[in-house]
Parts: C-alpha cells; structure tokens; sequence
C-alpha cells in the first residue's frame, strides 16, 4: 500500500469558551480551515484544482453535535465555511470521544489505495453550550445509555470509577499506592499542559497534595474512587490534519514530513460489565485495547522501544493508568511502577502526554483523536515547542471511545 504523510494541520485554542465569545460553529470551522491550510502549506486553490481532478477529500469526526449545537450532516457544513469545498467528497466519522480517529482511518484507508492524494481531517465539538449536567446526559450516549446512563447523573466518572475498582481487584496493588499514582498522572498532565500555548488548563494550578487530597471541598469525588483532578475537562475546540500521498508530496516538491508507519482498531463489549466478565481471564482489564496496539507494533515493524513519545486518552487518570501497560511500558499489573520511576514524565524514558493529555490540554470529544495525531506529528518533525520531546522520531497515541470500547492507536513516525 501506498504511504501516507502528514504535511501539517492546526488547533484551535482549547481554552477558549466560544459560546461566551458569542461566536457558533461556522466561526469555529472557518478559523480551524483558515489555520490548518496554513499549518499545511496548502490553500484554497490546492483544494479547488485537485477536486477537478477528484483528487481530494474531507473527513470530519464529530460525536454529537445534534445535541450540543442541533447541527447534523455536518461533511456538507463544510462548504458553508469555505466554498473551495464545493463539489469535494465529505462525510462525517462517529465513534464517541474516538470520531476524529474514525475519520483519519477513513482518510488514511483513501490515500492508501490511491483514491485520493490529499485528504483534509476535520474534528471539532462545542460543549460549552450547556450546563455540565445536561453535557453529561449527552456523554452518557457513548455508553449504552438506557442500560448505563440514563436518568444517572454524571455516568461517564462512574464508569471509570469502576476501572479504577477493577484495576485494584485484578492487581496486588496496594490501594494508597495505587491512588498515588493516579494522583501523580493528574500532576504530570497539568505539569506537561503549561508548556502548551493551546492548552486549557496552562494557567491552572495542580499539585500532588491537591491531587491525592481526594472527597475535599476542592477536589470533590465525582465517581467511585476518583475525584475532580482525575478528570478531563468540558472543551470547545477544533483540530484540523492534512494528509498527502508520496505523489503530492513529489508535485509540489515537499520533503521529509511524518508518515503514518502503524494503526490499529479493536471494539470491546459495549456494556462495562460484558467487558470485564470477557476480560477475565485475561491478563489485562482492558484486553481489547491491547490488542489495538499490538496490531499497530505489527503492522509497523517496530516496538515499544522504537516509541520515543506516547499521547493517551487521559478521559480519567483510570484509562491512562491500564494505557501504561497496553503501550507495553511496563507489564500488566505493574503500571504504578513507570509513575513512580519517572518513566512517564516529560523528562522520562517513555514520555506520556507532552502535550498535557485530555486532563491537561482538553478534551473536545470530537477532535481529540485528530488533536493526539497532530501532536505527533509536531513531535516527530520538531515542531512541538516548549513541550518538544528531544530527538523523537517515532510516536504512538491511543484514542478511546465509550468506556474503552473503540480502540483506535495510530504510530507515525519520520
């Protein structure tokens, strides 16, 4: 098959609130085209003369904007934000907090097969729109919401309140240390956000004592075991990634940009319950994940030593924890031992979330995906800044969707 690049994208400023700015989506996506053809070295014409030839298209992931901005079909809402998509193919990729992903397997499947030489990744969610409460009822629809979540406040921080119950059963861990380590990836994450200027939280402040201080007026529990720090935030935001083949890359004289060398795509029982009862015998709480990333070490080549740098899907200090294991950094069972070691950490040999993750950097469900590959792609080129990981030149990133039921790992490397 045909390699895939990546010769840029862009990312919206995930601190922002844009219902408070008094601006709605078509702001958002014609700010993120604006950038992202500009993170990319393309422009309108580009996309205009190769859809003569029908040489490009879009991919937009999104989970659910028919609730959060009463908007669906949103593949044409493209063109309402800029008219060079007149005519382009365009579709929209749902899979939970896992669309933008869905969305880039698609592009990427495109370019692979030579029926596109250009595809252009759009994710984006609104979620300022409505109160927290009422957010969460709609989070709740990436679960099976009649059975998980409906009339139940909050779902999603008891879900992966139970993945936290169910990493302390299957595992001899004793529970402060356990905890601690969750603790530790809270700080870790907030740490690594204030390095990046598009960031969330940047200005916020997260230390260990406020962290592991868990059922207190300032860090209330939210779900089982884990409180307010352990979650990621409620984010506005959009990503948008460019993808070429090798010959667009030759047409317009491009060189050495990041290519797509992995990927992997598994789906879990919908029900959290089914998921564990299958995963009893299994060496890892979350099997299905693991395999996702054992599919993407196969179809590169490469392994865990070959990663230099790792964006997870931090929806909970839970998920990161059973990642650390599912990356293959440390076996099953023994994740606390890469937070404690400083394995993780920015400065660490397996540096996880640079970018400071979902907790850290936000979490617009519909562009994490898009959002963790684009980091990657900064990482690989050296284009990552103040959170630049030295000498990296091949990284790995996980996105999931539910509680962990879509899978999605990407590795792109130079």
């Amino acid at each position: 098959m045909s390699k895939v690049y990546i010769i840029g994208g862009a990312q919206t400023d995930f601190e922002r609130n844009w219902t408070k700015e008094g601006k709605n989506v078509m702001a958002l996506l014609k700010e993120i085209i604006a950038d992202g053809f500009k993170g990319a070295g393309i422009n309108e014409e580009t996309v205009t003369s190769l859809n003569e030839e029908n040489r490009v298209a879009c991919f937009v992931g999104n989970f659910i904007a028919e609730k959060y901005i009463e908007q669906g079909h949103l593949g044409a809402l493209l063109t309402e934000a800029n008219s060079c998509f007149n005519g382009v193919p365009s579709a929209r990729y749902e899979a939970a907090c896992a669309s933008s992903s869905a969305a880039l397997d698609a592009a990427i499947t495109k370019i692979q097969n030579d029926d596109y030489d250009l595809a252009i990744v759009v994710g984006f969610e609104l979620m300022k729109t409505v109160d927290s409460k009422t957010g969460s009822d709609f989070l709740g629809m990436a679960a099976y919401y009649e059975a998980e979540a409906k009339e139940i406040a909050f779902p999603f921080p008891r879900l992966f309140g139970r993945l936290a119950d169910e990493l302390l059963s299957k595992y001899d861990v004793d529970e402060k240390r356990f905890m601690d380590a969750l603790a530790s990836i809270a700080v870790i994450n907030y740490e690594n956000a204030k390095r990046n200027p598009l960031s969330q939280t940047r200005k916020w402040f997260m230390n260990f004592q406020q962290a592991s201080a868990r059922a207190t007026d300032t860090n209330p529990l939210v779900g089982g075991r884990l409180a307010a720090s352990d979650c990621s935030q409620i984010t506005d935001g959009a990503v948008m990634v460019v993808l070429a083949s090798e010959k667009f890359l030759k047409e317009n004289n491009i060189e050495d940009k990041p290519f797509v060398k992995g990927y992997g795509h598994r789906v879990a029982p919908m029900l959290f319950d089914k998921k564990i009862a299958e995963a009893k015998n299994s060496d890892y709480v979350l099997p299905w994940t693991r395999q996702a990333v054992l599919d993407a070490y196969h179809r590169s080549g490469l392994t865990v030593d070959d990663i230099d740098v790792f964006e997870t899907h931090d929806c909970f200090t839970s998920s990161e924890y059973a990642a650390i294991s599912a990356f293959g950094i440390t076996a099953a069972g023994d994740e606390y031992k890469a937070v404690e070691d400083g394995t993780i950490s920015f400065t660490g040999s397996k540096p996880v979330n640079p970018s400071g993750g979902l907790i850290g950097c936000g979490h617009p469900v519909g562009a994490s995906g898009a959002r963790m590959f684009l980091d990657l792609y900064k990482q690989v080129s050296g284009t990552a800044g103040d959170y630049q990981i030295k000498d990296a030149r091949n990284g790995m990133m996980l996105n999931i969707g539910g509680s962990a039921t879509t899978s999605y790992v990407f590795i792109v490397g130079r």
